[in-house]
């Protein structure tokens, strides 16, 4: 189970845990906090200490000479960095007692991290509808749009979870990429396969890395389904039934197969970090998600209503 936090929900955003140390060389926690963040001010990190912001898990504030040892677990709410608004609107498709159902736009963190709070699709939706109870069942890639599935209530939420854990969810996405080199329009294909096609490999998110790694000696961990959607001089667009869901699947199947998604800054090759260009996102869509309710029993189904700018035509068939 969980472990509840003794903080509430703050402007839409948790409380952040850490993990401290029974035993070191730190005579007390905030000794142990200014090491652990020592790119922070250290005084004014046990100036917080003295305002009572760092807490135990029953919510007792701890002073800058609590020794290290008396708490594992400390809470305390980040220091909010200062945001600009991202310029992309979120879109609510289905919302009921358990269950919310979000059209993300491409650019929305899913959660916050990192240098979004307010600007992740998480904190937006529980300010809107101000419920900080609402939790993600499901997370997509900050550059991915589509369909996002969030639990409500904390007492139904174990039950959605469960779907995607145990592969009952049928997700459907779309793609374009730049039409590959040696494209036969008589017999299209991707690596020599010919559609549709079922791709497998090893893929392992390391720590400390922003890619995934590919290891091919290992036992496939990752499956999608790959098929056609249509084609012009330009561009392949493509539909994608993955049967797992490890990171950046999708976005590492098509570029092993030489058709790396369009605008993808991570593969094949990992480019410098560059300021969002709104104009050119990641032509990546999650578009359709199915899966029989476990409250009701009774079949749920879901469409994105947005569209992959460069796909053949302008639009999504």
């Amino acid at each position: 189970m969980a472990m509840r936090s003794p903080l509430p929900v703050r402007d839409g955003v948790g409380a952040t845990r850490l993990h401290v140390p029974r035993t070191g060389p730190w005579a007390t926690i905030a000794d142990y906090m200014v090491e652990r963040f020592f790119h922070l001010d250290a005084d004014v990190l046990r100036e917080r200490f003295d305002r009572g912001e760092i807490v135990s898990i029953t919510g007792a504030a701890l002073a800058r000479d609590t020794p290290l040892g008396a708490e594992e677990f400390v809470w305390y709410y980040r220091e909010p960095p200062v945001e600009t608004p991202l310029p992309v609107v979120e879109e609510i498709l289905h919302i009921d007692d358990d269950l919310i159902v979000l059209d993300k736009p491409h650019f929305l963190p899913t959660t916050p991290g990192g240098r979004y709070l307010q600007n992740s699709a998480l904190v937006r939706l529980r300010n809107r509808l101000d419920n900080p109870d609402i939790a993600p069942i499901h997370r997509l890639d900050r550059p991915t749009a589509g369909l996002l599935l969030f639990s409500a209530r904390p007492v139904t939420r174990g039950a959605y979870q469960l779907l995607f854990e145990n592969r009952q969810v049928e997700k459907v996405y779309e793609a374009v990429s730049d039409l590959p080199e040696a494209w036969d329009p008589d017999a299209p294909a991707l690596a020599g396969r010919a559609f549709p096609l079922i791709y497998r490999n090893h893929i392992e998110k390391l720590r400390g890395t922003v890619r995934v790694t590919v290891d091919d000696e290992r036992e496939p961990n990752t499956e999608t389904l790959i098929e056609l959607l249509g084609f012009d001089e330009h561009v392949l667009h493509t539909l994608l039934r993955p049967h797992s869901g490890k990171m950046h699947q999708l976005r590492v199947h098509l570029a092993a197969l030489g058709a790396g998604i369009r605008n993808d800054s991570f593969y094949p090759d990992l480019l410098d970090e560059m300021p969002d260009d709104y104009d050119r996102p990641l032509q990546l869509l999650a578009r359709e998600l199915r899966f029989i309710d476990p409250l009701s029993g009774k079949p749920r189904e879901f469409r994105t209503r947005r569209t992959l700018q460069d796909a053949p035509g302008g639009e999504t068939p």
